[in-house]
């Protein structure tokens, strides 16, 4: 054995050829079985592109590193699903480009983070992690409360993301401004973003300030959302058969 090992490591060519051929076996193993699925990706009720706000939340979630300490998927194990509640389906990540499953936990999995805690208390915990979790080694974002939101081109943010796969429909696009603002003050009229993403969609004044949208606003709303929109005691997988 260990002289034909030696064989195939003096052989440029002839390690190059098998070891083609391993990543060849390797990718037939994993690619063929899907071409017997209709969708890998299991559809389940509840599920709804971003909102314009949401969208930009999650972009400022991402531009701050967040996704570098925090993950956003809960393994099938029985300690996982304990500690973060029922374990995350593909079709929770379905929008997402990129996705946020991380492969590190520094804090905790964000995946069912959404209506766990006030607006307030996301705001306290991004301004001064430690006022609230003494051990946290989380660094602040308290310059989000300061900073107005950015929503020049939020039509046009929504509009690439349709490029991709992402099922935004022309009023979406049209009105993304219009129901940005509605879903960051109370007082204006939600009809249109009601109608547009449903009546579940959560609308407040996420940083408590009824006079500018900040980027706190986005992040807040996007970390309020995050596992809520699937009904888990509703929830039935696919039986295998239905899955062809």
């Amino acid at each position: 054995m260990a002289i034909s090992h030696a064989k195939i490591e003096k052989n440029a060519t002839l390690l190059l050829g098998l070891s083609l051929g391993v990543v060849a076996i390797g990718g037939i193993v994993e690619i063929v079985p899907l071409f017997y699925h209709q969708n890998v990706i299991e559809k389940v009720e509840g599920m709804r592109p971003y909102t314009p706000l949401e969208l930009v939340g999650r972009d400022i979630y991402i531009r701050e590193g967040c996704y570098v300490c925090h993950s956003q998927m809960i393994r099938p194990m029985r300690d996982e699903v304990e500690r973060y509640g029922h374990y995350s389906l593909a079709a929770e990540s379905m929008y997402d480009h990129p996705f946020q499953w991380g492969s590190k936990r520094t804090g905790p999995d964000l995946a069912r983070v959404g209506g766990r805690y006030s607006d307030e208390w996301h705001v306290q915990h991004l301004t001064d992690p430690r006022s609230l979790v003494p051990t946290s080694i989380m660094p602040p974002y308290g310059h989000l409360v300061t900073t107005l939101l950015d929503t020049r081109n939020i039509g046009g943010h929504l509009a690439t993301n349709a490029m991709v796969g992402v099922p935004y429909t022309e009023d979406m696009i049209k009105f993304a401004g219009e129901d940005l603002a509605a879903q960051a003050d109370p007082n204006l009229d939600s009809a249109g973003l009601n109608e547009r993403y449903g009546d579940k969609v959560k609308i407040g004044l996420f940083d408590g300030d009824p006079n500018q949208i900040t980027e706190m606003d986005a992040l807040v709303a996007y970390l309020q959302m995050l596992g809520t929109l699937v009904d888990f005691t509703a929830y039935e997988p696919l039986s295998e058969d239905n899955r062809r």
